[in-house]
C-alpha cells in the first residue's frame, strides 16, 4: 500500500511539470462574454487578444491555432492589448508574424496598442511597421468613433505603454466624440483607475499574463497588474474591467492554472 502511494505521488510530481512546461502552454482557451445591457441587442462581437510574445518558447506556427479560433468567431473588430514580442533583439522573424496575424479576418477593423516589451530590444522600431503591415492600426493616445450599420456609435481607444510609452488618458479621450459605447485598450490594467469617471463602458488590458502560474494563496504579480490580474471587474463607477490572460509567456515559459487565452466581448448597448 505504501509503495502504492509512493508511485501514485511520484507520478503525479513528474506530471506537473510535464503538463506546465509542455501542455497548458500549448492551449487557447476561448472565454465569451455578454457586457452591456442585455435587454438590447448584440451589436458588436470583439476579440481580444494579448501578451502574443513571440520567442524561440512561442514559435510563429503557434499562432495557427489562434488564428482559427479566432476567424470561427467571426468577430466585428479584433483587439490586440500589447506584447507582440518577448525579446525582440532574440527572435525577430517579423515576415512570418505579419503573414500570422494578416490571416485574422475582423468585419470592422483591427487595432492594437503598446505594450512594455513592444519597447524593447529594439522592438519600439519596428513594432508599429509590423501591426501596419498586417492591417492593424495602433492607436497611441489616439482614438476614432466609428458608426456601426445600425447608425450606432463606438468609440475605440488606445493609451500608450504605461510603462516604457508616455500615455495620457486626457490625450485618447480628446478624440471620443459623440458615442454610445467606448472601448478603451491599454496593456497594463492597473491604470484602469484612471478612466474611472470619464464615462468608459469597458477596458481592455493584459500584461499581467494572469500570473502566468497559479500558487494557492499566493498569486504571482506584475507591475501595474497587481490589483487586477485576470477575467472581468466592476469599478466604482460601474466601468468593466476585462484582463486577458495572453497568449504567450515570460521569463519562465510555463502556464500552471492560467491557460492562453482568446476573449470574445458580445456588446450590447
Amino acid at each position: 500500500m505504501i509503495k502504492k502511494i509512493v508511485l501514485g505521488l511520484f507520478l503525479i510530481l513528474l506530471a506537473i511539470p510535464i503538463y506546465t512546461f509542455k501542455i497548458e502552454p500549448n492551449l487557447a482557451v476561448v472565454h465569451h462574454l455578454k457586457l452591456g445591457d442585455q435587454a438590447k441587442p448584440a451589436e458588436l462581437k470583439v476579440v481580444q487578444l494579448s501578451d502574443i510574445q513571440v520567442s524561440e518558447s512561442y514559435a510563429t506556427n503557434r499562432l495557427d491555432k489562434v488564428i482559427r479560433k479566432v476567424n470561427k468567431e467571426k468577430p466585428d473588430i479584433i483587439v490586440f492589448t500589447g506584447d507582440l514580442f518577448d525579446n525582440y533583439a532574440k527572435y525577430q522573424h517579423e515576415q512570418e508574424i505579419i503573414e500570422k496575424l494578416s490571416k485574422m479576418q475582423a468585419a470592422i477593423g483591427k487595432y492594437a496598442v503598446w505594450g512594455n516589451h513592444d519597447y524593447g530590444g529594439g522592438a519600439a522600431n519596428i513594432y508599429e511597421r509590423v501591426m501596419n503591415a498586417a492591417n492593424f492600426d495602433v492607436l497611441k493616445n489616439t482614438g476614432e468613433t466609428l458608426t456601426l450599420k445600425n447608425g450606432k456609435t463606438l468609440f475605440i481607444g488606445g493609451l500608450d505603454d504605461s510603462l516604457l510609452g508616455n500615455p495620457s488618458v486626457n490625450d485618447t479621450l480628446a478624440y471620443r466624440e459623440k458615442y454610445d459605447y467606448s472601448v478603451l485598450l491599454t496593456h497594463e490594467p492597473d491604470v484602469d483607475d484612471d478612466f474611472v469617471g470619464t464615462n468608459t463602458q469597458l477596458v481592455l488590458a493584459g500584461h499581467s499574463h494572469g500570473g502566468q502560474i497559479r500558487i494557492p494563496f499566493h498569486p504571482v504579480k506584475n507591475v501595474l497588474a497587481e490589483k487586477y490580474i485576470r477575467g472581468l471587474y466592476e469599478l466604482s463607477d460601474h466601468t468593466k474591467l476585462y484582463v486577458n490572460t495572453g497568449l504567450g509567456t515570460t521569463s519562465i515559459h510555463a502556464r500552471f492554472g492560467v491557460p492562453p487565452e482568446v476573449s470574445v466581448f458580445e456588446l450590447h448597448f
